[in-house]
């Protein structure tokens, strides 16, 4: 596993310069990512849906703050982004994207362990995070979306 160093919020010029090389490395797992599940003979549409949840995570979520690469994503950050950020934070959101959302994370880590990207350990935890804590991701969807409506 590659190790990450973080830049210094203070330097906005490092963070740039880390966010572009993370975004290069992701470009390249979202293409083995593509070509994996294409072998997997998953449909074209899916495989798109799949590629796109994904590169939202990683190129959007994980870079927006920290300069986190995909290998970082396999983590709590999931929960934060599904039970929180997207929710309240792009249109899209909806418990069906949610469920989405959360096949293709553990779809893309799969991949990623398999590509010696991230320790099974992280894999095992990431999981059980996706499994354990999903029902309150859309609890809180459905909160979100109730408070839309009566405003």
């Amino acid at each position: 596993m590659k190790k990450q160093t973080k830049p210094n919020f203070y330097d906005y010029e490092k963070y740039e310069e880390a966010v572009k090389k993370i975004r290069k490395e992701n470009e390249a797992h979202l293409k083995g990512f593509e070509q994996w599940l294409t072998d997997k003979g998953l449909a074209k549409k899916t495989i798109r849906n799949h590629v796109n949840n994904v590169d939202f995570y990683i190129n959007e979520f994980l870079v927006r703050y920290e300069a986190n690469n995909a290998a970082k994503g396999c983590s709590e950050r999931a929960s934060e982004f599904l039970g929180d950020w997207f929710i309240r934070k792009t249109t899209l959101s909806s418990c069906a994207e949610i469920r989405a959302n959360a096949a293709s994370f553990k779809k893309f880590y799969t991949y990623m362990l398999e590509k010696g990207e991230i320790e099974k350990d992280a894999y095992d935890d990431f999981i059980i995070i996706l499994k354990e804590e999903i029902s309150e991701w859309l609890e809180k969807m459905k909160e979100y979306e109730s408070m839309e409506i009566d405003s």
